[in-house]
C-alpha cells in the first residue's frame, strides 16, 4: 500500500512538474494557437484530480504487469505503454473531435510531451518499486 501511494503521488508530482512549464510557459502560445484549449483560467484542481486518478491506476496495474527483471526497465516500458494509451485519448481523440489549427504540429507536440512525461514517470515508478 505504501508503494502504491508513493507511486501515485510521484506520478502526479512528476506530471505536474513537466506539464505546468510545458503547457503554461514554454509552449503556451503554441497551445493557444491550436484553438482547442479555450478556457481562459484552467481549473487546476480538476487537472490535478485527473493526474491522481491516472497515477492511482498506474500504481495499481504496474505490480500485476511486472514479470521480473529490472524494475526500471519494466516500469519504463509499462509507463510508455500507458502513455500511448493516454495519448490516443487526449491527443488523437481530441483531434478527431475538435478543430485543430495544425494537426501535424498538435500531434507532434503532444507526442513529445507524452514521451517525456511517461519516460520520466516510468523511471520514478521503477525507483519506487525497486526499493525494498
Amino acid at each position: 500500500m505504501k508503494k502504491m501511494i508513493s507511486a501515485t503521488l510521484a506520478y502526479a508530482f512528476v506530471t505536474m512538474l513537466i506539464a505546468v512549464p510545458w503547457h503554461f510557459v514554454l509552449f503556451k502560445d503554441l497551445y493557444h494557437s491550436f484553438g482547442i484549449y479555450n478556457r481562459v483560467d484552467p481549473i487546476i484542481p480538476l487537472g490535478f484530480l485527473s493526474m491522481i486518478i491516472q497515477g492511482l491506476v498506474m500504481a495499481f496495474i504496474y505490480p500485476r504487469y511486472y514479470r521480473g527483471g529490472s524494475h526500471y526497465r519494466e516500469a519504463v516500458r509499462f509507463s510508455l505503454l500507458m502513455g500511448l494509451f493516454l495519448y490516443s485519448v487526449s491527443s488523437l481523440a481530441n483531434a478527431a473531435k475538435m478543430e485543430v489549427s495544425s494537426m501535424e504540429t498538435w500531434l507532434g507536440i503532444q507526442a513529445a510531451f507524452h514521451l517525456i512525461q511517461f519516460f520520466v514517470c516510468g523511471v520514478s515508478l521503477g525507483f519506487i518499486y525497486s526499493r525494498k
